[in-house]
Formats: C-alpha cells, structure tokens, sequence
C-alpha cells in the first residue's frame, strides 16, 4: 500500500501531473462516503492518473484500494485545514489561484489546440520536413583501447602483420563495453564520440585503421572503419506524437502571442528594479 508518510509528497505530485489523462467513466458510482462526502469512480480516475509511478509499485489488484485509501487521506486532512481557516491564508489563495490557472491552460491546449489537429495535418508536416531532411552520415568503427601509447603502435604492428582486428580488441581493449564485441561501436554520428577519435575515424576509407595512435581522455585507440551510410528517414508512425507536440507547441506559442497582443497590458518597471543599495 502507499505509506501515509509520502502524503505530502504525493499531493505535490498529484498537481505536477494533472496534464495526465483521465478515463472516461460511464458511471460515477459510489465508492465510499467520508463524513457523508461521497467518493466516485471520477474522483477515483483522476487521482490514479496522477500517480502512476507509485501505483507501479503496488500489485495491480490493489491498486484502486491504495489509490482510495491515499484519497481518503486527501479529504480528512483537507477538510481539517480548511476547518482550522488555512484556506484563507492569503499566500494559500494565491497559490491556489495559481494552480486553477495552470490547470485551465492544460485543459484550454487539451480541448482547443490538441483537438484540432488532425493525422492529415501532422502527414502533411511529416511529408514536408522529410522533403527537407538531409540525412546525416553515420559510420560504424571498431576500436582498442589501451593505457599507453606504446601499447597502441604494438597492436597496430601485430595488425600490419595480419593480426584481426576483432580479436585484438577482444584481447587487449581496455573498453569494457564493446572488447567482449570485438571493439565494435555499432553506428554513430557526428557529435557521439570525442572530437580526436571522430576526426581519425573520419578520415579512414571503409576497412582502414589507423595508423598512429588516437590520444583521447580515455587512453590511446586503435581505430577500424567498418562502414559509412546515410542516417534513415524515420517512417511518420515513429515520428508521429513527436510531430504533435511541435505542432501543438507551434499553435500554442501563435495563440498565446495574438491573445497578448489583444490584450491591455502595464508592468510597473519601477517595482521591479532591485532596491538600491
């Protein structure tokens, strides 16, 4: 069950993650009743969308009983507060003003942006920009990786000499994550590795390795190209909800700039210059 003792934690959480969606709920039967207050189905939805993470840590059959419990919680000490006046404490008003705000914003994008856009709308964005795509260049290297540099100009001589490279670097490298691979990297583009190992793989022509040391923070490489190839276009299915988001952002930034624009709006610069010293 969720402990009582990351309540307030929760609650923080609750409001952080009230962009969740909610489902939808054919009834709103009664699930309990405090001091007379019942508790719905809704209720229910909304809280358990906001704390997903911690019901992945409950089994799945009690996840509704935890989430009610923790919703209990929420109304006992709620309601205290408020018996005690605390919901007129100004800075409480104030925050909570500023909670019905940004909770109207996310439902303001949900309901007049996001639903607007359409799949043939995001198509004819995804069509456009991959017209304009151009893939960047990736390549596949091998390397070994010893401690000095010394070390590195006797495996390029055992290599000179018909050494494999693959074993080599199964033997030697002193990199954890590709030695038990033979030293392969897999593919990577410009920006993945350090600067000195990508200018030397750069200039190596498919089946080349290097022939002097690469010095890098990490030690000394012996570098192998194995392959270059074009980065491909990603299909529109894997680009999709990233698409959404750029268009819902796009549209929002627009809206919010003609509503500002539409606006009357004074800031007293004078009350925000620090005070002098």
């Amino acid at each position: 069950m969720l402990k009582s003792s990351r309540f307030v934690a929760g609650v923080a959480m609750i409001i952080a993650a009230a962009v969740a969606p909610v489902p939808a709920q054919a009834q709103d039967k009664p699930l309990a009743t405090i001091n007379g207050q019942a508790v719905g189905e809704q209720d229910l939805a909304v809280l358990m969308s906001s704390l997903t993470q911690q019901l992945a840590q409950v089994p799945e059959g009690a996840r509704k009983r935890a989430a009610l419990d923790r919703l209990i919680d929420m109304r006992i000490l709620s309601a205290e507060a408020a018996r005690q006046g605390l919901d007129k404490a100004p800075e409480f008003v104030v925050r909570l003003d500023q909670i019905r705000q940004q909770l109207l914003i996310t439902q303001f994008i949900k309901d007049k942006i996001e639903a607007t856009i359409t799949d043939d709308e995001l198509k004819a964005r995804y069509d456009k920009e991959a017209a304009n795509f151009t893939p960047p260049e990736e390549l596949r290297a091998r390397h070994v990786l010893v401690k000095t540099k010394d070390e590195a100009i006797a495996v390029i001589k055992e290599l000179d000499a018909g050494a494999d490279f693959a074993k080599e670097a199964t033997d030697k490298s002193q990199d954890p994550g590709s030695a038990k691979q033979g030293g392969d990297l897999g593919y990577f583009t410009a920006g993945d590795m350090v600067a000195p190992f990508e200018e030397a793989a750069q200039k190596l022509k498919i089946g080349e390795y290097t022939k002097e040391p690469v010095e890098t923070q990490f030690g000394f490489h012996v570098i192998k190209l194995e392959d270059r190839r074009k980065q491909k276009v990603p299909e529109f299915d894997q680009v999709k909800d990233q698409l959404r988001q750029s268009v819902v952002g796009e549209k929002f930034a627009e809206t919010l700039k003609g509503l500002k624009k539409d606006a009357k709006i004074e800031i007293n610069e004078d009350a925000l210059k620090p005070p002098a010293k």
